[in-house]
């Protein structure tokens, strides 16, 4: 009876310390690795008023449509997600 149960406390044992505390190491690393990617890397990116002022060129007539398709609000959007995008990639785990 005793060699069941020493048998079953060790089999619990080794799937936790093999399985759940070295994927716990594993993910903690690669979520602290990506925060301080991401605190290193937002400084270095570009503000809104870079972009606000490439396209003051733009004519009255041509603004119209823009502001009809909502592009000034579309622009910052696809950007970010282009900058997402690439950052993820960088990541060699992940991308």
């Amino acid at each position: 009876m005793w060699v069941l149960l020493l048998a079953a406390v060790n089999t619990a044992i080794g799937f936790i310390l093999r399985s759940v505390v070295v994927k716990f190491g594993v993910f903690f690393a690669l979520f602290f690795i990506v925060t301080e990617f991401v605190a290193l890397l937002v400084p270095m990116l570009p503000t809104a008023a870079g972009l606000s002022g490439s396209l003051a060129g733009i004519p009255g007539g041509v603004w119209y449509f823009l502001d009809l398709f909502n592009v000034t609000a579309g622009i910052p959007i696809i950007l970010s997600a282009f900058v997402t995008r690439f950052v993820i990639r960088r990541i060699p785990v992940i991308g």
